[in-house]
């Protein structure tokens, strides 16, 4: 488990607001509706390309392993192909697709949203754990402005095996706002090796727990 707390929050009261989040999730539909790619005009329906059909199954897998510290995961309904941009490490544009291969946790923060900074070293964990050619934590930083902040975060909490993930315009949130998918920080979601939206929630989670891995096994068809 996650040793060092940026705010010191205990794991309970990570775990409560969690299930707030999750909650209000659960009260919104979550769906997405047939629109074109990239941040602002969003995410690609499975109706349009029946890309995600065969991913129904996998839903219904990881859906059994929300429980406990992911206790706040929902599941899609019906899983799709999610279609957004960002910078990655070298600074140059990356698409959602550009992970295909791989199972993703796709994770928005930014340094001024407390209950983010408080799940990162535990992502930090998970990634150092289950990270590899299969599965890979994709923790987006939103902070607008210059690279200084969200890199003194992270060097400053051993934040290290974090791929630097940056979308400064915060369109990738405002996506997923705009799609229902984001209500606050941090969002997380969960995508299979196709690209595909498998589950998703907002809040805080402990992803170095015994939970979270489960449910990251299940997403890998483990």
């Amino acid at each position: 488990m996650t040793t060092k707390r940026p705010f010191g929050l205990p794991s309970a009261r990570v775990i409560v607001i969690a299930a707030v989040a999750g909650v209000l999730a659960g009260a919104v539909a979550v769906y997405v509706r047939n629109m074109g790619s990239g941040n602002g005009e969003g995410l690609l329906s499975a109706q349009s390309s029946g890309t995600c059909e065969g991913a129904v199954e996998t839903v219904k897998s990881v859906s059994q392993f929300s429980r406990g510290q992911v206790a706040a995961m929902v599941p899609a309904q019906p899983p799709r192909p999610l279609d957004l941009t960002f910078k990655g490490p070298d600074g140059k544009d990356l698409r959602t697709a550009d992970f295909g291969g791989r199972t993703v946790l796709l994770n928005l923060w930014a340094t001024w949203c407390g209950p983010c900074r408080e799940e990162m070293p535990a992502l930090n964990a998970l990634q150092k754990e289950m990270g590899g050619q299969d599965f890979e934590v994709v923790a987006v930083n939103i902070d607008t402005g210059t690279d200084e902040k969200p890199r003194a975060f992270l060097a400053e909490y051993g934040v290290d095996r974090l791929g630097y993930y940056r979308d400064s315009s915060m369109g990738v949130f405002n996506a997923l706002k705009k799609e229902g998918l984001a209500f606050g920080l941090p969002v997380t979601l969960v995508m299979d090796k196709r690209g595909c939206l498998i589950s998703a929630m907002n809040g805080p989670a402990a992803w170095d727990s015994p939970d979270a891995k489960a449910l990251i096994g299940a997403a890998k068809g483990l």
